[in-house]
């Protein structure tokens, strides 16, 4: 749904083609581009922009009872 919202006022706008940049795992990064595409924006890269953790947090320290 948000991307075809998005594509309608986009095209309002006058929008033709755009670079889609994804976040995050899921369904819903494959149906929003499809549904740019099916409301006639030409889609033109497709780019996974994830942020992936390098070595994570630094665990807590040890618990002393």
């Amino acid at each position: 749904m948000a991307g075809e919202n998005a594509a309608r006022r986009a095209i309002d706008h006058g929008l033709r083609q755009v670079e889609v940049l994804v976040r995050g795992p899921g369904s819903g990064r494959e149906a929003a581009i499809r549904s740019l595409q099916a409301a006639g924006i030409q889609v033109s890269s497709i780019r996974d922009v994830t942020p992936i953790p390098h070595n994570g947090c630094r665990p807590p320290k040890r618990r002393r009872v």
